[in-house]
């Protein structure tokens, strides 16, 4: 097995490993897209990784954040990144350890785009760590769903015009990343309360995050509705239909889609 194909096969199964929203959706895209969105968002999950650990704390994480934004802005040396994570090399996951295999496994023709929207994320990422993530205006909470998943739909868009030249309106692109994200602060409400992490603004109900969540989700319908390549509208269905069931199951007072619901979802949308 020459090294290319060994690091496709490493990539889908930490995919796998990873992501339960998106393994499948990028599974089923064809092979130049496939290779190049599961990179993508193995360079997100890596920087994602570090935010949310447990057992980092909150100097570290923001060094460790700024300064892999600052190397992916500058031509990412894998050695420079390995001492920069060498003092918490046992404790970091093995998607954030190996960074530079996922920006290697990106095509080159579209790979500045990826470290580019990967670099801002971990900086934005980094100020929400350095507040605590208390969020207290709707303002902050647009600032925050922009770096953790807008900016994921910004550079979906941007592969999918270097794709085909499939072109997608930025602001729907951010209210696509926008709706998912707040479909996964209602669900971990009670979670992320008891961790100390506030993502409702001050004097918000739940129903003020549903309509938040509802609003996003009809800008992600309408974004849909620019994308004419059919392999790309299977991947965006996906994840938007998956989030817009499980906030009906939500507004029921369920905690989440059964598997069964999830597996009938995604079953709908491959064979229609």
């Amino acid at each position: 097995m020459n090294d290319v194909v060994r690091l496709e096969k490493e990539a889908m199964h930490m995919l796998k490993q990873t992501s339960r929203t998106f393994y499948i959706p990028i599974k089923l895209l064809k092979p130049k897209l496939r290779k190049t969105v599961a990179s993508a968002y193995l360079c997100m999950r890596a920087i994602d990784e570090i935010e949310d650990h447990e057992q980092l704390d909150s100097d570290s994480k923001q060094h460790l954040l700024r300064s892999t934004s600052e190397l992916l802005k500058n031509n990412f040396d894998t050695n420079s990144y390995r001492q920069l994570l060498e003092p918490h090399e046992s404790i970091l996951p093995e998607v954030t350890k190996r960074l530079g295999d996922w920006i290697q496994f990106c095509p080159d023709s579209i790979v500045d785009k990826v470290l580019e929207s990967t670099s801002i994320m971990a900086e934005g990422m980094a100020d929400w760590v350095e507040k605590n993530w208390q969020i207290r205006t709707k303002e902050d909470l647009d600032d925050y769903t922009y770096y953790v998943a807008g900016l994921v739909g910004v550079m979906l868009s941007d592969i999918w015009n270097w794709y085909d030249n499939t072109e997608t309106d930025p602001t729907l692109a951010i209210g696509y990343g926008r709706g998912l994200q707040a479909v996964n602060v209602l669900r971990n409400q009670e979670e992320d309360a008891e961790r100390g992490v506030k993502f409702f603004p001050d004097n918000w109900s739940r129903d003020d995050m549903f309509q938040y969540a509802e609003d996003n989700l009809s800008k992600a319908d309408e974004y849909m509705k620019s994308i004419k390549t059919k392999n790309i509208i299977l991947f965006c269905k996906i994840p938007l239909a998956l989030a817009h069931r499980t906030l009906k199951v939500l507004k029921s007072g369920k905690e989440k889609m059964s598997r069964q619901e999830v597996e009938s979802t995604v079953n709908e949308i491959i064979n229609n």
